[in-house]
């Protein structure tokens, strides 16, 4: 069987038949490596070695005899989901800068992706940040004509998040053209989920504080498990990804009233 494409999405790199491994597992939830071997058409060896990278990158948990999806209370680490997809986030990201004018004021959260969007935004001028995300912060004070404001609180040496009660008092200081968050998982009736509950109590007060609401995340995210519930997806005016949802989210979606960007 030949070897496919391979593309960078994370520390290691992963082949069309990884990613595609990846995301049966997200659908069924456990796999059996019999039955991967069979569906994919290689060896145990191979599906075996496939398995052993995944889970050394935390995008699968092994059990005997098969693997599931990650548990549900712990995150990908930071190093990781920083350079997982991370072509479709950089896409994903040039698609929501597109719809933020210059002198707006904006949110910014936790996230990989929230960080390329950062990355995006950095042409534009007269912004005004409010973000609890030293990383981000670092990046855009490097333009002039922003003023970017660093919620205070807890910061997590993980990956350098700002989180506690002194966040949620600063965000809601201020109301702001757009409020742009990411999510861990997104179940199929459009529950968004997070795995940090400091982390999701920011996120709804920048929910509650925001003219209007950007969701930055891949399609990924979709049937991901995670323990907190932001909220559902209703409270997300414009959800930007790198892929169409399926059609039962699809009509969750429309019924909600949000408008999903696919980046080209």
């Amino acid at each position: 069987m030949s070897q496919e494409p391979s593309a960078r999405v994370e520390g290691p790199v992963l082949n069309r038949r990884q990613e595609q491994l990846v995301a049966l597992v997200r659908q069924q939830g456990y796999a059996e490596v019999d039955g991967l071997a069979t569906q994919f058409e290689v060896t145990q060896q191979t599906i075996r070695r496939d398995l052993a990278l995944l889970c050394e990158a935390g995008l699968l948990r092994r059990y005997h005899g098969g693997v599931s999806l990650p548990s549900s209370v712990e995150n990908v680490a930071y190093t990781t989901r920083k350079s997982l997809l991370a072509e479709q986030k950089r896409r994903i990201a040039i698609e929501l800068a597109r719809h933020i004018p210059d002198q707006a004021s904006l949110f910014i959260n936790l996230g990989t992706t929230n960080e390329d969007v950062a990355a995006a935004l950095m042409q534009h001028q007269g912004l005004r940040v409010i973000t609890n995300n030293l990383n981000v912060a670092v990046m855009m004070s490097a333009n002039p004509s922003f003023e970017v404001i660093v919620a205070g609180g807890m910061v997590r040496a993980r990956d350098q998040g700002v989180t506690g009660q002194p966040t949620i008092d600063l965000v809601r200081q201020f109301t702001v053209d757009f409020g742009i968050i990411g999510i861990s998982g997104i179940e199929p009736d459009g529950t968004l989920l997070d795995f940090d509950f400091q982390e999701v109590r920011v996120a709804q007060a920048i929910v509650e504080h925001s003219r209007q609401v950007f969701l930055a995340a891949d399609a990924s995210k979709l049937g991901r498990n995670a323990l907190c519930r932001l909220g559902p997806v209703s409270l997300v005016d414009d959800w930007f990804t790198d892929r169409a949802p399926p059609k039962a989210l699809a009509e969750v979606l429309t019924s909600a009233g949000t408008r999903v960007h696919v980046a080209a």
